[in-house]
């Protein structure tokens, strides 16, 4: 293909890409980009091409406008026998988007390209190779914006599990279910011996009798020092039967 067949598929661009395409044109005037690294003059057989992603909304209150780049071309006098001279470079003026840079993305998105250029060597490719490149930076854009999603679902799901547990109970097993069994009889045990012995301290109230006394042994004597008192009057008794004993005779 000599230049005039490379006038003609620059023509055709022109017709696809009227506002994106800008440079020196039989039917496009030339065009500078206000910008320090694209302000140098370009030949009919250079140009650029603006390229603006359709990318998958994050659904964010303040979404920022969609990603773009600017695809530079050169063709050699070979061209299309021989590839294209390729670059990429940011639009100007355009604000960062949060799931796009081209200053890592670039060497993904020019290897690319590598495929569709050696599939179409000797045919006119420019129009393949802006179609390849704006696929393979929306899937860029695509696979981020599907990694935050999946965060953020992540982050509810276990949100939401967190909460959920608010509302449940601990897991029945038979050996805490036994456990609790044993534990609530020994409860409801001694609340009726409770209740029993309140029940009958009242009964004897009522009747007017006083509640039975312990009788307390040998042992419970020695602790509370009454064990000398008890056995003194053990002892008074006794002398006081003899006593008695002994008036009954005389009389």
């Amino acid at each position: 293909m000599g230049r005039e067949e490379q006038k003609e598929e620059r023509e055709v661009l022109d017709s696809i890409f009227p506002d994106e395409i800008t440079g020196d044109s039989p039917i496009a005037p030339k065009i500078r980009y206000l910008h320090t690294k694209l302000c140098a003059d370009v030949s009919e057989t250079e140009y650029r091409i603006s390229i603006t992603l359709e990318a998958p909304s994050d659904h964010a209150e303040n979404a920022p406008d969609p990603p773009s780049f600017v695809l530079q071309v050169s063709l050699p006098e070979t061209y299309p026998d021989t590839p294209p001279n390729l670059d990429v470079h940011p639009s100007p003026n355009h604000p960062k988007h949060p799931y796009f840079d081209l200053s890592i993305d670039k060497p993904v998105l020019l290897a690319a390209l590598d495929e569709p250029v050696s599939e179409n060597l000797g045919m006119a490719m420019i129009f393949t190779l802006v179609t390849s490149i704006k696929e393979a930076a929306e899937q860029l854009v695509a696979e981020r914006v599907a990694a935050v999603q999946d965060a953020q679902e992540a982050e509810r799901a276990r949100a939401e599990e967190e909460e959920n547990r608010k509302f449940q109970g601990e897991a029945v097993t038979k050996e805490r279910f036994l456990e609790w069994r044993l534990r609530f009889r020994r409860e409801m045990d001694e609340k009726d011996r409770e209740e029993r012995e309140q029940r009958e301290a009242e009964e004897k109230k009522k009747r007017g009798g006083k509640a039975e006394e312990k009788k307390l042994t040998g042992r419970d004597l020695f602790q509370k020092g009454l064990a000398g008192k008890a056995m003194e009057d053990e002892e008074d008794e006794e002398s006081d039967d003899a006593v008695e004993q002994v008036n009954r005779l005389k009389v």
